[in-house]
């Protein structure tokens, strides 16, 4: 009789286990849309692209380390 492999046997597990709930189909749907509108829609908003506006890895080092200094010299 042949052993199944651990991997295969925790792949089994968490089939098994996702095919048996009820609630948790529900909630995993929630959870996935939720990080969704996280990632997909309120992130571009929050955080845009500021290092986008230039063009070589210089500029952008540059900005970076200005706006580092700036911050941390305490008005």
């Amino acid at each position: 009789m042949k052993r199944e492999s651990i991997l295969w046997r925790v792949f089994r597990f968490y089939v098994d286990g996702f095919r048996n709930m009820t609630v948790g189909k529900t909630l995993w749907c929630i959870i996935l849309i939720k990080l969704f509108i996280m990632f997909c829609l309120l992130k571009p908003v929050f955080f845009p692209r500021f290092l986008g506006q230039f063009e070589t890895d210089a500029e952008k080092e540059e900005y970076v380390s200005s706006e580092l200094a700036n911050r941390a010299i305490i008005p």
